[in-house]
């Protein structure tokens, strides 16, 4: 089971492995505070990619298009949230305000689609 939560937001038991799934570490936060148990900086998209998403809605249909062929191309990190996500709850943090239209939620479909054909 692979969730999604804000990294600003409490963290809580339920949230199992917490993984951080930004290039660039959140504003404002301690690690203590983060609570982050993993930081996986390569499975976010790229910098250019995410520059020209700039977390617009219009865009987002392309973005998740263009961050799968990412994903596709650098299988590492994509093969460790799998096993991960295999063995117990993960909670992909994120820093974006946008909760619909995020890195984290082309991910988490991405994954989820991915542990379907598995």
């Amino acid at each position: 089971m692979i969730k999604l939560k804000r990294v600003y937001e409490e963290p809580s038991k339920e949230d199992g492995l917490r993984v951080l799934v930004e290039r660039l570490w959140p504003r404002g936060l301690t690690r203590e505070r983060a609570a982050v148990d993993l930081w996986l900086k390569d499975v976010a998209p790229s910098p250019d990619l995410r520059k020209w998403f700039g977390h617009d809605p219009a865009r987002w249909p392309e973005f998740r298009q263009r961050y799968r062929a990412e994903l596709e191309h650098d299988e590492g990190p994509v093969n460790l949230l799998r096993q991960k996500s295999r063995e117990g709850v993960v909670t992909f943090v994120y820093a974006a305000r946008d909760e619909q239209h995020n890195g984290a939620v082309a991910l988490r479909e991405f994954l989820e689609e991915q542990l379907g054909k598995a």
